[in-house]
Order: C-alpha cells, then structure tokens, then sequence
C-alpha cells in the first residue's frame, strides 16, 4: 500500500494537468488571445512578473526567512510556474477581461516549459535533474495536451464542445483524488509545518505577488490588471512538482511546501478579488 500512493499519486495528478490543459485548450478562441497578445504593455507585464520578477520575490524570501532547505527548494519551484488551470472561473468570478486571460494562460504555459528547464539546475541547491528530465514531463502534460485542445478547437468547433464536459469531469475527478491522496500522504507532515515559517513565507509570497502585480500594472485597465494579478498569483503546481518527481528520495517537505500553496493561494485570490473589484462589478471585455 505504501508503495501504490505514490504511484497512484503521481498518475492522478499527471491526469489532473494534462486534462485541465486540455480543457484550457478547448476553451482556448485564439482570435481572444491574439487580441491580448497584440498588446505589448499586458505581455511585458506578463513575462516580466512571470518570469523575472516572482522568481527573485521567492528567492529573495529563501534568503531572508530562515527557512529549512527541503522548503527552500519548493518555494523556489513555486516562483517559476505561474498559472494554476482554474485561473478562468476566478477571472470571471473577479469580472476580468477573459480574451486577455486567453493570451495570458497561453504565454505562462509556454513561458513555464522553456523556462524550469533552464532555471530549476541554477536556483534549487539539491536538485540535480537534468534540463531534458525536467522538460519531458511538461512539455507531455502542459504544452501538448493544450495544444491539442487548441487544435481540435480551430478545426472542429462542434467537436471541442462535446468533448469540454467530459474532458472537464475527468479533470476534476483526477484533482479531487490528487487533494486526498495529498491528505492521506501529507496530512501528518501538514501538522508539523506551524513552526517552519512556511505558512509565513506563502503567505508574504502571495500577497506580495497578488497586490504588487496590480498596484504596479500601470497604464492597464482594471479588466486585464485582475488578470494578471490571478494569473500571476496562482501556481501551476503540477509543474512545480514535475522536477521533484524526477528526482529519487526527494525531501517529502519540498512536496509538502507546493501542497500547501494551494489553499493558501486561493485563500489570498479570493480575499483580492473581494478587496480590488470595483463596486457594482465591471463587465468583462472578452469571452472565451
């Protein structure tokens, strides 16, 4: 049994990320994104907190908070992999221009496969994987289930609709046995994280993310900086896990820092979107 978890862990969350990026790819109307993609302020904005700015924000944290290095090195893995899946329905829940947030997913999906490649071997002491042995896994389970999806989407409309809710279920299924297997494995260890200061450490990282990213979007408006803001702020944490499944005998506590991203990361989306969103909401300037 103890060796069916992880087995069964890492088939269910590697069905979880390549279904949700199918179902991205799906939704995904390449004219909407083509729209945010032809504006250069949003994409500049987009690689630069995506790919250079939360990067430093979750290194500069390791070395200022003592924190122990198994949790170092997923806090670190949680600044290279923006955008969690669900980021649409928090996008629309916060009256977000979703055309923008097309432009946005498809960016930090093709960002985050060129880029932990080339970034985890520098910035993670104690993860020696090699760039191919990180890129692998996510070019299989980010970049060519959206792909995919993008093309049944642009060639077979019709299709695309029929497979959204099946391929939407089955996502979900995956996710929800990914959270209790996540429970059952690290429940206990989740107890032991009080005094560790990597509960603090997520919650400055977030929060600093969340409303730096919006407070400093200037020149954009409140439709595409909410997006960038979610975007930003939400971690892919199936690509953040990637590395440290190719890894044998990796530190279960740098598992355990990227497990514990999630609630908290959309415990501090929530209570932005709650605190940013103009009163009597705002309409959203695209659909996908």
């Amino acid at each position: 049994m103890k060796e069916l978890l992880p087995l069964l862990f890492k088939i269910s969350l590697a069905i979880f990320m390549a279904g949700s990026l199918l179902e991205m790819g799906l939704r995904l109307n390449l004219q909407d994104a083509f729209r945010g993609l032809r504006s250069f302020r949003f994409v500049a904005y987009t690689l630069v907190w995506s790919f250079v700015l939360v990067p430093a924000l979750a290194y500069g944290i390791t070395l200022v908070v003592p924190l122990e290095p198994p949790y170092a090195i997923g806090l670190l893995l949680l600044g290279m992999a923006p955008c969690a899946p669900f980021v649409p329905g928090l996008v629309d829940k916060a009256k977000g221009d979703l055309g923008f947030t097309a432009a946005f997913m498809l960016l930090a999906s093709v960002g985050t496969v060129v880029f932990m490649p080339l970034t985890v071997p520098l910035l993670t002491e104690g993860l020696s994987a090699s760039p191919w042995a990180i890129a692998k896994p996510l070019l299989l389970v980010v970049l060519l289930p959206m792909a995919i999806g993008m093309i049944i989407r642009r060639q077979a409309d019709a299709i695309a609709s029929k497979m959204l809710p099946f391929v939407k279920k089955l996502a979900g299924i995956a996710g929800l046995l990914w959270a209790v297997l996540c429970l059952i494995i690290y429940g206990k260890a989740l107890l032991g994280v009080a005094g560790s200061f990597a509960v603090a450490s997520e919650l400055v990282f977030f929060g600093i993310i969340f409303f730096g990213v919006y407070w400093l979007g200037f020149g954009l408006p409140y439709e595409q900086k909410i997006v960038l803001s979610i975007g930003v702020t939400t971690r892919n944490l199936g690509a953040c896990l990637t590395p440290l499944l190719s890894v044998p005998d990796m530190d279960q506590r740098a598992t355990l820092m990227i497990v514990l991203a999630l609630p908290i990361m959309v415990i501090v989306s929530l209570l932005g979107v709650k605190l940013l969103r103009p009163a009597g909401g705002t309409e959203a300037a695209g659909k996908v």
